[in-house]
């Protein structure tokens, strides 16, 4: 009975067991899938990220650059191994770099909120060819340079924002800028003769449309990184170096530049008018070598802070008789205290050291230092910083050929200005304007200045000059958004110093007689370019 009864149980068991692993095979309904839609409401390449209602478009480009006698994207010889052209200078130096640009939209109440962001991928030449690599032999730092070593390279930052209601918040273009910023027709970096903020700025800025094309903004710029050149202050030891060039005696940023623009954008082009206004501070009177502090700094005092400021008048004319997509593309700034607004880079604002050949001397050189403003502390000084002035103008001139091939002639003329006379610094005289007091430093390690009543002066002191650019680029678009491009540039230092001097110049230049005098170079850069 027992064992009748046992298998009866067991047989239950077995049934159950078998009845539960059919009903585990059976089909589950599966969730649906859900399928990226394309969102047409912002154009093309954007999609609806999953679950959400925003847009978001991801795209960006990969870039390769070669530029002989140049720096990095394109930068004159204009400075440092490259403008003495000596043997520690790149005869060419590559970079490559991806771009990659994360763009999301989202529909709301307020309008759309807009988060937009780039980072650079890229491997430059150790030093960007402006620098000597057998000096820097560790990698220090953040400095990019010197991350360009083997199996290496760095990641740079551009535009990082968020756009809501007409706000921008965030690393952007700034609001004094033009749309094409530094780049009218050029592919290069450095054409100066206005402002340029291609690659962002910290700031706050708010934009009003008014309709028919008609709007104005108006936004605080971070000066910290982008808006600042130097100031010198002229009476530190060696206050002003072989090169032209000095310490920087800026002080910390205190308030952020008020910007802004009036902009009409139509159909036959764009007109805007731009304004900013930029505070210049030092640090202190007392100043070491180098303007490093000392312990004498601070109850030394320093000089009484200024404002500068500067304006820009922009004009694009769109489809001119020459051909389809032809247009013109200028514009005109003027700065007092803020010479960023006028020679301007992707980067920093470069002072001029060229060096080049002589009809009597070792060698010619010309110099040309880029400040906001000098001062000289102390009795017969200037009474406190005097800024310094800048103007420039630049443009050019695009042509498309056909569908494949385009051409865009681009110049560009700048001029920097120090106040006062060429000879305020001679004898009798004083030292109260920007060049008499610039002027009296410089003759500290360039001997011969001429001087009051002596005729027998090797040379005539005058800081100021101009720049000028003029190049051409040709493109041609073998598919769609591949592009090869090549571009010639010329550029041209007028330096004002007048004469010679024997002086150690920066080595591996020798202790000789230089005669200062203009200087020129020119460079190519090609570049290869997919957008995606």
């Amino acid at each position: 009975m027992i064992t009748a009864r046992t298998l009866v149980l067991s047989s239950a068991a077995g049934l159950m067991a078998l009845g539960g692993a059919q009903a585990a095979d059976l089909p589950v309904k599966a969730k649906a899938v859900e399928y990226v839609r394309v969102c047409s409401l912002y154009g093309a390449g954007f999609f609806y990220i999953p679950g959400t209602d925003t847009c978001i478009k991801i795209g960006g480009y990969l870039r390769v650059d070669t530029t002989f006698n140049g720096g990095a994207h394109g930068a004159p010889a204009w400075n440092s191994d490259l403008g003495q052209q000596n043997r520690y200078r790149d005869y060419f130096v590559s970079r490559s770099r991806m771009a990659l640009t994360v763009d999301t939209r989202t529909a709301t109440e307020y309008g759309v909120v807009r988060t937009f962001g780039q980072g650079d991928f890229q491997f430059t030449n150790l030093g960007g060819s402006s620098r000597n690599p057998n000096l820097q032999a560790t990698n220090l730092g953040n400095n990019p340079q010197l991350l360009d070593t083997a199996g290496n390279g760095y990641v740079a930052v551009e535009y990082l924002f968020i756009q809501f209601a007409g706000f921008t918040f965030g690393k952007s273009s700034s609001a004094y800028s033009t749309p094409w910023n530094g780049f009218p027709g050029n592919i290069n970096s450095s054409l100066l003769g206005g402002n340029n903020t291609d690659t962002g700025v910290n700031n706050i800025q708010y934009t009003a449309q008014f309709g028919n094309g008609v709007s104005a903004s108006i936004g605080l710029d971070d000066p910290t990184v982008w808006n600042r050149t130097a100031v010198y202050n002229l009476g530190i030891p060696s206050a002003i170096s072989v090169n032209g060039t000095g310490s920087n005696a800026y002080a910390g940023v205190h308030t952020p530049d008020i910007v802004g623009n009036i902009r009409v954008d139509q159909a036959w082009g764009l007109f805007q008018l731009s304004a900013a206004a930029h505070e210049v501070n030092a640090s202190y009177n007392t100043l070491g070598a180098g303007g490093v502090p000392t312990a004498l700094s601070e109850i030394s005092g320093h000089p009484e802070t200024k404002w500068g400021g500067s304006v820009m008048a922009a004009l694009n004319i769109k489809n001119i008789p020459t051909g389809p997509g032809d247009d013109i593309k200028v514009d005109v700034s003027y700065a007092k205290g803020t010479t960023k607004n006028v020679i301007a880079t992707s980067g920093t604002s470069p002072s001029f050291a060229m060096f080049g050949d002589s009809g009597f001397g070792y060698q010619s050189v010309g110099f040309g230092a880029t400040t906001d403003g000098v001062y000289m502390p102390g009795a017969g000084g200037t009474g406190g910083i005097v800024l310094t002035t800048a103007w420039g103008v630049r443009g050019a001139f695009n042509h498309n050929w056909n569908p494949y091939w385009s051409t865009s002639l681009f110049g560009s003329y700048s001029a920097v200005r120090y106040d006062g006379g060429a000879n305020d610094n001679l004898l009798g005289a004083g030292t109260t304007s920007a060049k008499g007091a610039y002027c009296a430093a410089f003759a500290l390690s360039h001997p011969g200045q001429a001087l009051a009543g002596n005729a027998a002066g090797n040379y005539t002191c005058n800081p100021d000059f101009n720049v000028s650019q003029l190049g051409v680029v040709t493109r041609w678009t073998p598919v769609k958004n591949l592009t090869f491009s090549g571009e010639v540039q010329w550029f041209h230092l007028d330096q004002k110093m007048s004469g010679s001097s024997v002086f150690a110049a920066t080595a591996p230049k020798p202790s000789a007689l230089y005669e200062f005098k203009d200087q020129d170079t020119v460079l190519l850069q090609v570049r290869a370019q997919r957008n995606f």
